[in-house]
C-alpha cells in the first residue's frame, strides 16, 4: 500500500515528476538553482500555494533520504538513482582545515547517477 504523505487532494506521487523535472529546466541564466527557485517554477506551472510546494519538496527529501539510510536505492525513472556507495577507510588523511594527521573509517557517501533520459537532455551543453 502506498503511504500518503498529505492530507486531502495532495499526495506525494502526483507531484513528485513535476518536482524533478523543474530541476532540470533552466529557469534563469545563473549557475545555480535554488529550493525557492523550483517553488517559483512549479507554481507557474500548477495552481498550488508554494506553502505546499515546498512540503512536497521537503517530503521528497525525507523519502529520498530514509530509502538511502534504509540500504535502499531511490530510481526516478527518466532522472536517475541516488544511492550509497561505501568511500573506504585511510589511515592517513589530513584535516584540510587545521593540516592535523588523522585516520578516516569506512563511511557512506550519497551519489547520484544520471538516466539515460536525463544524460540524452544534457549531451550538447558545453560549460
Amino acid at each position: 500500500m502506498q503511504r500518503l504523505l498529505f492530507q486531502g487532494p495532495f499526495l506525494l506521487h502526483h507531484y513528485t515528476f513535476i518536482f524533478i523535472f523543474a530541476i532540470i529546466i533552466n529557469m534563469n541564466s545563473k549557475k545555480k538553482l535554488t529550493k525557492a527557485e523550483i517553488v517559483d517554477g512549479i507554481k507557474r506551472k500548477v495552481d498550488i500555494e508554494p506553502s505546499v510546494i515546498n512540503q512536497i519538496i521537503n517530503e521528497f527529501f525525507v523519502e529520498v533520504t530514509d530509502a538511502l539510510k534504509e540500504g535502499k536505492t531511490a530510481e526516478l525513472r527518466g532522472f536517475g538513482t541516488f544511492e550509497v556507495r561505501t568511500r573506504k577507510g585511510r589511515e592517513k588523511a589530513r584535516n584540510p582545515k587545521t593540516g592535523e594527521s588523522c585516520s578516516v573509517a569506512p563511511h557512506g557517501v550519497a551519489v547520484f547517477r544520471p538516466g539515460k533520459e536525463l544524460k540524452e537532455d544534457l549531451w550538447d551543453i558545453v560549460g
